[in-house]
């Protein structure tokens, strides 16, 4: 199982100093935040992409190729490539690209994002959000498997015998996630192509995380790729952790109560006790996720959030030391426990070569 750290890349006042860093600042904050992550043990790095403020990450690749340069191990991801209001060519062109040049250490999720704003400046309308999703992914799917493309669809200029390039490294295409919160046909989607599905769960009940991976899921089965569990599947989560849990609360509240995404609402303890933020102690984190795949069954990936409301580097980075000190380590042994030999990883470059390296 894979655990890793998801940022956003939001700019966000600290509320203990009224300060908030530079778009130059966040930029090298997320560089030190997946350093920090390969240097704990982490196994994946993922950038959203947003075109707006208050957020820097509108390009991923160049993000990631440059983080790429800096580390040997880390998985590389994105969370999430908006695949609405991208050309799926320069998608399929810029993530062959990135495969390259980081040695195959590349999987994306794509999504819709969240802002309807967004679509206009890229000539799309929001309400086009569900289809061009489809549409965009089935010409991405062809661009990376196939090496003449003839295509005609609703939302983009003809190709006739057109080649993406670079061609994806070895001839594996990057893995895609398809990232969804809670539109059904997203989860359809992923297990029609036998992709995996990401639930990026941090605003949500745990019961509707579990409604829409067991649709994911049934309709993957359904679709021919293998039995229902052994569909890939990836949740989102959020955690803030101090040796004492009293400490803890108190350091993030805060945080919480003065972030735009969720201040001003529920208090922490209620939004704490319905959706997977989980403020406390390591050992109380690591309860708490351990029980996810009672509810979702064995699962591939585990990405956290640790970097957002205004929460200073310094102590981003001392909570990603402690998740990869203390929580991750009892996290990969709760998740070994009963979990059957079939059920995958995820099918990432290097473990696709090695297979067909085994069979030849």
């Amino acid at each position: 199982m894979q655990f890793g750290i998801f940022s956003v890349g939001d700019v966000t006042p600290d509320p203990l100093t009224g300060r908030a860093p530079t778009e130059a600042e966040r930029i090298q904050a997320m560089v030190a935040i997946a350093l920090k992550a390969e240097e704990v043990g982490l196994d994946v790095f993922a950038t959203g992409e947003h075109h707006n403020p208050p957020f820097v990450p509108s390009s991923p690749t160049t993000l990631l190729g440059y983080i790429a340069a800096r580390t040997s191990r880390i998985i590389l991801s994105t969370a999430t490539t908006l695949i609405t209001t991208n050309d799926p060519v320069k998608i399929a062109e810029d993530y062959s690209m990135l495969q390259h040049v980081a040695g195959g250490r590349v999987d994306l999720m794509l999504g819709r994002g969240n802002m309807a704003e967004v679509y206009p400046w890229f000539g799309q309308s929001v309400r086009d959000g569900l289809p061009l999703a489809i549409e965009n992914y089935a010409l991405l799917h062809r661009l990376w498997r196939e090496d003449r493309v003839d295509w005609s669809g609703r939302f983009r200029a003809p190709l006739e015998a057109f080649t993406s390039t670079p061609r994806p490294l070895d001839g594996v295409p990057p893995f895609v996630w398809h990232g969804s919160i809670r539109t059904a046909e997203i989860a359809e989607q992923a297990a029609r192509y036998g992709n995996g599905f990401f639930h990026n769960n941090i605003f949500w009940p745990i019961e509707h995380t579990a409604r829409m991976v067991t649709l994911y899921r049934y309709r993957f089965e359904e679709a021919g790729h293998g039995r229902a569990d052994e569909a890939i599947v990836g949740l989102g989560g959020q955690f803030f952790a101090r040796p004492n849990s009293q400490d803890a609360v108190r350091e993030f509240r805060p945080y919480f109560d003065n972030a735009p995404v969720y201040g001003h609402g529920p208090s922490l303890e209620d939004f704490a006790a319905q959706t997977p933020l989980t403020v406390g102690s390591p050992q109380q984190v690591i309860e708490r996720y351990a029980a996810m795949r009672e509810y979702v069954g064995d699962y591939q990936r585990q990405l956290f959030l640790v970097d957002h409301a205004g929460v200073p580097l310094r102590t981003v980075l001392e909570q990603i030391e402690i998740l990869g000190s203390e929580i991750v380590p009892a996290l990969r042994r709760e998740a070994a426990i009963g979990r059957p030999s079939h059920v995958p990883d995820v099918p990432l470059h290097p473990a696709v070569i090695a297979a067909a390296q085994a069979e030849a």
